[in-house]
């Protein structure tokens, strides 16, 4: 089928900036954000202009360190969503195939289609706790795969893909000279000090895309990155030079200085994240209409409603009780929802309560119209 690039568009995104807001939000994906002023940044640290050319020195030498890669092997990008726009666009031609992991993160195929690619899948099943069967992948990988796409922490279900995995995805792509573009911006959320990256199993093979966005709750810095060979890397800056060219100075000096102070930041969120999990863990395990798998890590969840419709549910929330969760058609699976507790712990103890008694009119209504 033909993509017109006119009317090229998510719709997840619209929904997530227009209609996910409510008063207790239970639809967000990343932790809480953090305050400008925690960050001790005084004004002559800052300049409105400077030597940001492909990337700016400081930032992607921290990077670098971050992840103990050569430079080279660092681009810059506007969040990570942007990170996977130039990663897709710089390792195939319209009409490629990609082979992507289902369900997954809505963005991503708006943009295959947007970029003119032919897109299949592999499944990522509840049976199997969302882990990834190398088999599957493999019973769909095809001579014309360029690139299999997958995140990790898997979006929308929070589970964990292994380094014995990653390996074996390496190997296969490797058969038939594909590449393998690995999301990981939630995989910070095991905020390690000295994080793992799948690109450490081969830069060759291995393309990574991240952000200080949704563990470190600095969304608005939109520090973005892509680990890549070097030659990927400098054709993923000239891409860039199509649609930013050049970057925020301004937010490139604040990325250096989070950073620096990146363990501290981490500490805090994942006290609070580990507060919320508690929270939300015991919410769930007193709930007969949900199940669902507890992934080890991350803010989300992926619930099964195991009676009724989930849009039915996700409007009467909306309506009647002003909490937000995110309609599992987003995630090709309309029968279950995901819900995310990386807001402050005090919205995350209001919002629970408001959404159990949400669930529990929703029942009721099931029983008495049955």
């Amino acid at each position: 089928m033909t993509y017109s690039r006119s009317t090229a568009h998510s719709p997840y995104m619209d929904w997530a900036k227009l209609h996910s807001a409510a008063k207790f939000n239970l639809a967000t994906s990343g932790v809480a954000n953090f305050l400008l002023a925690k960050l001790g940044v005084t004004i002559d640290q800052l300049e409105i202009n400077g030597p940001s050319i492909y990337g700016y020195e400081p930032l992607l030498q921290a990077i670098a360190r971050r992840y103990r890669i050569a430079q080279e092997c660092v681009v810059s990008a506007v969040g990570t969503s942007l990170a996977n726009y130039l990663a897709l666009a710089a390792t195939t031609e319209p009409g490629d195939e990609i082979l992507v992991e289902q369900p997954t993160y809505e963005l991503i195929l708006s943009t295959a289609k947007y970029l003119g690619l032919a897109i299949k899948r592999f499944p990522r099943r509840a049976e199997n706790h969302f882990a990834i069967d190398p088999a599957d992948l493999e019973r769909n990988l095809t001579p014309r795969t360029r690139l299999i796409v997958i995140c990790n922490l898997h979006n929308p279900t929070g589970s964990l893909v292994l380094d014995d995995t990653l390996r074996e995805i390496g190997n296969l792509a490797a058969k038939v000279g594909a590449r393998v573009l690995v999301d990981e911006v939630y995989r910070e959320m095991l905020f390690e000090s000295s994080p793992a990256s799948s690109f450490h199993i081969n830069p060759e093979r291995f393309i990574v895309t991240n952000s200080l966005t949704k563990a470190y709750g600095l969304s608005g810095l939109r520090c973005g990155w892509v680990l890549a060979s070097p030659e990927l890397a400098r054709r993923m800056f000239r891409i860039n030079d199509l649609h930013g060219a050049t970057f925020a100075h301004p937010a490139e000096l604040l990325s250096v200085i989070a950073l620096q102070k990146l363990p501290q930041i981490a500490a805090e969120m994942k006290s609070m994240l580990d507060t919320n999990r508690r929270l939300l863990h015991s919410f769930l395990l007193k709930r007969d209409d949900l199940d669902y798998f507890w992934p080890e890590y991350g803010t989300v969840v992926f619930p099964r409603l195991k009676n009724g419709n989930v849009d039915s549910l996700c409007q009467l929330l909306r309506n009647d009780f002003e909490t937000s969760v995110v309609p599992g058609s987003f995630f090709e699976d309309p029968n279950r929802f995901r819900m995310g507790v990386g807001i402050p712990t005090e919205s995350v103890q209001a919002a629970l309560p408001q959404l159990e008694r949400g669930l529990n009119s929703y029942r009721a209504s099931l029983q008495v119209s049955a």
